[in-house]
C-alpha cells in the first residue's frame, strides 16, 4: 500500500488550479501536483543535477501556468 504526506499551498492557489484542472484529464488539485512533481523528479533523474537555469526554466513555466506565485 502507498503512503502518502500531506502538503500545503495557499488556498488561493488551490482554487485557481481546481479553475485550470476543469476539462483536464486531472480530478484534483492533488492528481495534477503529483503529476509535476513526477516530470520534475524523472527529468532530474534522467538528466542528472538540474542546473540553475533548469530550475529556473521550470519554476517560469510553474509560474506561467500559475501553480506557484
Amino acid at each position: 500500500m502507498t503512503e502518502y504526506t500531506t502538503v500545503s499551498i495557499p488556498k488561493d492557489l488551490a482554487d485557481r488550479v481546481e479553475g485550470t484542472i476543469e476539462g483536464t484529464s486531472f480530478s484534483s488539485t492533488s492528481d495534477l501536483v503529483r503529476f509535476l512533481l513526477r516530470s520534475i523528479v524523472i527529468q532530474h533523474q534522467q538528466e542528472g543535477e538540474l542546473t540553475e537555469a533548469e530550475f529556473e526554466e521550470i519554476t517560469d513555466q510553474l509560474r506561467e501556468l500559475g501553480y506557484i506565485d
